[in-house]
């Protein structure tokens, strides 16, 4: 019988060398970066996934002169379910991307699409690592993660500085955050300077005031605690990967009831305004909605909410927001939004109210009509059960990106009485005709007898009490996951983006 002694020194030389990895960049550059209040790559890790469930893989790349290589990778389980995660060490090489790293970062992209399990990734690094070393020929980490799109969930949080080739992991992902002292961008102050001769600090170039209202961060945080709780609750939404269905909860507001407190929210003139967020919160479960991108294309939320214990995707215009017109930012935003949600057999919600999209010198240079093309197209090729509820007016091109229109599979289409649509509203129409007063009378009557005169060609399929909306829906959605009798799989689409 062999003698276990014989492995000792074996064993001990493993975890010293475990130990001089997991040491990071050591005590003194681990205590500056505590002070400056951030965690360290492995205390946010830990802090993320559930605890004792992250297991390492490439502990010993980078040997002593570069510990783990300034990536941290591996596998856990949040709310004990599995992802992949990397996490960028800025106590390392200022978290810089060597080709070994570079391996790191490929494989855990690979694993995710192969396992099937979300990817997390953890940004604070300085980008491409100028070694002088040449490895010729070999595939970029970005080329993995390209491979998980529409696969696999992937969530990017962004917690120090992050730029160049690092960077570009955020526009890759579906969902991104970001703490209050993280910056982002293509390339830093110090480039920027050399290249430009323009002398700018980090936060005014990629803080999050700039990265939140471009739209490249979608949401934001005080600090990484906080923005990892924004992941996890993010990842509570989606099932695993496209080959898997979103998960149900089974507790809490999730039976049938009527909201009568929509009557008191939505006024019945069309004319003025009110906040959409309370229609949300009445009608779905009860502290059940997550909003992405609050701040960017602010005239559309988009929010994950649950609907009977059913995770759906909400999309509603603001009409106390440019009146509810949708402007390019805000189609942007829920193009993507609705992508994301199809790609991972999420239904969604469309609440519908707004004069349709944005016109205006402003608007075209923006190139509205492109954007809400993207919207549109967006929608109309989903594949998920579908529903719309129009309040009180969808006009023009603003009801086909809201999927109004009949004839674009959805699984319920319905309305408010008195709800108002067309190709635009009386008064507009009034004033493109020249029509006098009598004519704008007869106009202005039409528009008051729209939705019943819809509602008597099956324009659409039922005009509601606004007190029954989240029963309507509930029943809808509950038929609409019937076609759940074949195992999920990810979305084919054809067709090319606007």
């Amino acid at each position: 019988m062999p003698d276990t002694n014989e492995w000792a020194p074996t064993l001990d030389d493993l975890s010293a060398r475990r130990r001089a990895a997991r040491a990071m960049g050591g005590d003194e550059r681990l205590a500056k970066h505590h002070a400056a209040g951030k965690l360290d790559a492995r205390a946010r890790i830990d802090y993320l996934v559930d605890a004792g469930s992250f297991q390492e893989l490439g502990t010993l790349v980078g040997g002593e002169e570069a510990p783990a290589d300034a990536v941290v990778i591996g596998s856990g389980r949040v709310d004990n379910r599995p992802v992949l995660v990397a996490a960028e060490d800025f106590t390392v090489k200022a978290g810089t991307i060597s080709q070994p790293a570079n391996s790191k970062r490929y494989r855990i992209a690979e694993l995710a699409v192969l396992d099937r399990v979300p990817l997390v990734m953890m940004l604070d690094g300085a980008g491409f690592r100028a070694d002088g070393r040449s490895h010729g020929r070999s595939p970029t980490d970005l080329l993995a993660q390209s491979r998980c799109s529409g696969r696999v969930p992937v969530i990017t949080a962004v917690l120090g500085s992050s730029a160049g080739h690092g960077a570009l992991v955020a526009p890759m992902s579906d969902f991104t955050v970001m703490s209050g002292h993280a910056a982002i961008f293509t390339a830093g102050p110090p480039v920027v300077f050399e290249s430009l001769g323009e002398q700018i600090t980090k936060e005014d170039l990629g803080g999050p005031a700039v990265a939140l209202s471009s739209g490249l961060i979608h949401n934001g945080a005080d600090d990484d605690e906080g923005a990892l709780d924004l992941v996890r609750t993010y990842l509570s939404y989606f099932p695993s990967s496209a080959w898997s269905y979103p998960p149900d909860v089974s507790d809490g507001d999730i039976a049938p009831r009527l909201v009568p407190e929509v009557l008191d929210i939505v006024p019945r003139n069309g004319r003025r305004g009110y906040d959409m967020h309370e229609v949300v919160d009445a009608v779905f479960d009860a502290d059940s909605c997550f909003e992405v991108q609050p701040h960017f294309g602010r005239a559309v939320i988009c929010a994950l909410c649950r609907l009977g214990g059913h995770p759906v995707a909400v999309v509603a215009n603001r009409p106390d927001v440019l009146a509810g017109s949708i402007d390019s930012d805000s189609a942007d935003k829920a193009a993507h939004f609705v992508t994301v949600a199809d790609s991972f057999h999420v239904p969604l919600v469309f609440l519908a109210d707004n004069p349709g999209v944005l016109p205006g010198r402003a608007s075209e240079r923006q190139g509205i009509l492109r954007s809400g093309a993207r919207m549109f197209a967006a929608q109309t090729v989903a594949s998920v059960p579908k529903f719309e509820v129009t309040l009180r007016k969808a006009y023009g091109f603003g009801s086909m990106v809201m999927a109004m229109i009949g004839f674009d599979q959805q699984s319920g289409v319905f309305a408010f009485p008195g709800a108002t649509m067309g190709a635009m509203g009386a008064a507009a129409m009034t004033r493109a005709k020249g029509a006098d007063e009598d004519e704008a009378a007869r106009l202005r009557d039409a528009e008051l007898q729209a939705s019943y005169r819809s509602a008597s060609y099956l324009g659409f399929d039922e005009l509601i009490d606004p007190r029954e909306i989240r029963n309507i829906l509930l029943h809808s959605l509950e038929r609409a996951l019937s076609r759940r009798q074949a195992a999920a799989e990810p979305v084919a689409r054809i067709g090319i983006t606007p």
